[in-house]
């Protein structure tokens, strides 16, 4: 019998645009709402997580949305820059380095190891595309999830501006090499 969870590489659809623009909102809130103002959430959600913008990162080249889906419901997911040059000297080539500029796990999924498979499916797809590196930036508060990344081998290199509505927030910088 085969296992229920699957990890899968979204199609490029307005369906699958319009699931990651209410799960990507659910999740964030559900995150990082006790943390902030309402007023910097609401416009953050706002402008990050319509389906307009989902859709067009969904059909970006350089970007892959992995779902995490639990009998059909969606559970996580993770949004994959590969080129991305975040941490890199200016003029150091991208090409083989990774970001992973969301990895999301619904509330009651977190702890139950839905991320590390996350992670470990990230990491394959970063492999196979010849990625020598991954890069994240994650807010210096996120404690939980600075724990994780560090289990799963990411230093810190630096650090990079967030904006979160009107809050210009630190977040750290973390890699890996492959």
């Amino acid at each position: 019998m085969s296992h229920p969870l699957r990890i899968t590489i979204a199609k490029r659809t307005a369906a699958v645009a319009a699931q990651l623009a209410a799960f990507g909102r659910q999740t964030f809130y559900d995150t990082f709402a006790a943390d902030n103002t309402p007023e910097d959430m609401a416009a953050y959600l706002e402008e990050s997580f319509g389906e307009e913008k989902q859709l067009a990162e969904l059909q970006d080249p350089n970007t892959v949305f992995l779902l995490a889906q639990m009998q059909q419901e969606l559970v996580g997911s993770a949004k994959l820059r590969f080129g991305s040059n975040l941490g890199l000297a200016p003029g150091k080539a991208a090409d083989t380095q990774v970001e992973i500029s969301r990895l999301y796990v619904r509330q009651d999924w977190i702890r139950t190891g839905l991320g590390a498979a996350l992670m470990r499916r990230i990491i394959e797809e970063a492999k196979a595309k010849g990625c020598r590196s991954i890069v994240l930036g994650v807010w210096e508060k996120n404690e939980r999830a600075l724990v994780f990344y560090q289990r799963f081998g990411f230093k810190i290199i630096g650090n990079t501006a967030f904006k979160l509505g009107q809050d210009l927030q630190n977040d750290l910088i973390l890699r890996k090499g492959l």
